[in-house]
């Protein structure tokens, strides 16, 4: 599958970085999303359902597997990750969203928090796409606050553990087999982490109606009423939120690259529609304001790129720190959201509507804006490496 730049990589990042066989990977993922994924995907936003006829195909082209030593079939690069998560988002921010929790946050947490033996039996399970996974953070009470605020609770009897609580907005809850769920330990007050099958008694979800944005991502509030889990499935690494916060450390800057990718595709579309939509007898990518809307998505994707493409350097490094994904995050979305409201300003009218794309990147571009930390909590948490000083509260 021949490699074609994107024209929105206008400093050719991805010529440049990536390996001719991570360019061959990036190739055959765009052919497979741009053939099988970009002509259905507007009507499962529309009747906010999730193609679940997409998983195999995923999990078939590697991208459920990148990431980890017990699947990866060959040595790739947190970069050549970071263009996949952009590539899923230019063309759908829904599908990105499902990776992003299966790879990044239900795998993830095995892989960093796990046994050796809970990676050997679930990773490859994951990756093959045989297990659906979630995760479970984020509470009704708590989001922002979940390092001191979480109230799910988990108390050891025995060789078991009884999980109570609440969680929300949970992605992929509503069809997981899995859920990571994280709890307080009532014994020491620690964060600890469990794998969760949701057939468990007790354990219920319930799909979140009315979003609009991911609307395709199935968003669910857990329940969980004296749900008995055996200690074989506590994550056997995970003793506090420090080690919660490697794993969104490891996810966040990845979730940068996923607001790139929603930029690109809602500047794509507006270029798309600026080349063939006449007004006053010619294209309105003529006129100046049109070109100056396109003009400033471009370096608002350029920009953000530089920094994304950095901040997966060091991770590749291991100098990631958590204010480096916190700035990346925090621009990158911020740009983003700009960016999207330019692109449906030059579609005009027609920029509300499902045909012309623009309308979905604007409206899921907000939900990306909030998750995996809001700007705010991301700027405190730059804020306090550049002046020693925390201002949380």
């Amino acid at each position: 599958m021949p490699f074609e730049p994107l024209a929105s990589d206008f400093y050719s990042y991805e010529s440049t970085l990536l390996t001719e066989r991570e360019r061959e990977e990036i190739a055959r993922l765009r052919a497979w999303l741009e053939a099988d994924v970009k002509p259905i995907i507007g009507g499962y936003w529309e009747r906010a359902e999730f193609p679940m006829q997409i998983v195999q195909p995923l999990a078939d082209l590697g991208v459920l597997s990148y990431a980890w030593d017990e699947t990866r079939t060959f040595e790739n690069s947190a970069v050549f990750r970071g263009f996949v998560a952009l590539e899923l988002a230019r063309v759908d921010a829904s599908v990105g969203t499902f990776v992003g929790v299966q790879n990044g946050l239900a795998t993830g947490s095995i892989s960093i928090a796990g046994s050796k033996e809970q990676r050997e039996e679930w990773i490859p399970k994951l990756a093959s796409g045989e297990v659906i996974g979630a995760f479970g953070l984020t509470e009704p009470f708590s989001g922002s606050d979940s390092a001191r605020g979480l109230r799910t609770t988990a108390r050891r009897e025995g060789d078991e553990w009884v999980l109570n609580g609440a969680k929300r907005w949970i992605g992929n809850a509503t069809f997981s087999d899995i859920t990571i769920i994280w709890a307080k330990d009532e014994a020491d007050g620690q964060v600890k982490g469990f794998i969760v099958p949701t057939t468990t008694p007790g354990y219920t979800a319930t799909k979140i109606e009315g979003k609009i944005s991911l609307r395709p991502v199935q968003n669910a509030d857990i329940t969980l009423t004296d749900v008995h889990v055996p200690e074989s499935l506590r994550l056997q690494n995970a003793n506090s939120f420090r080690d919660t916060a490697a794993v969104l450390r490891a996810t966040r800057a990845e979730v940068a690259w996923a607001a790139v990718g929603t930029a690109v595709g809602a500047y794509e579309a507006a270029v798309a529609y600026a080349k063939q939509r006449e007004q006053f007898g010619r294209p309105i990518g003529s006129h100046q304001l049109i070109q100056e809307h396109l003009v400033n998505g471009l370096g608002n994707i350029t920009a953000s790129l530089g920094m994304v493409v950095r901040a997966s350097q060091l991770q590749d490094a291991g100098e990631l720190r958590d204010e480096h994904s916190a700035l990346a995050k925090a621009y990158a979305t911020s740009r983003m959201r700009e960016t999207v409201a330019w692109a449906r300003e030059a579609c005009g009218g027609n920029g509300i509507v499902l045909e012309y794309d623009v309308a979905r990147f604007f409206a899921d571009a907000e939900a990306l804006y909030s998750y995996e930390g809001t700007r705010e909590m991301n700027t405190l948490i730059v804020g306090r490496a550049i002046t020693g000083e925390a201002a949380f509260v």
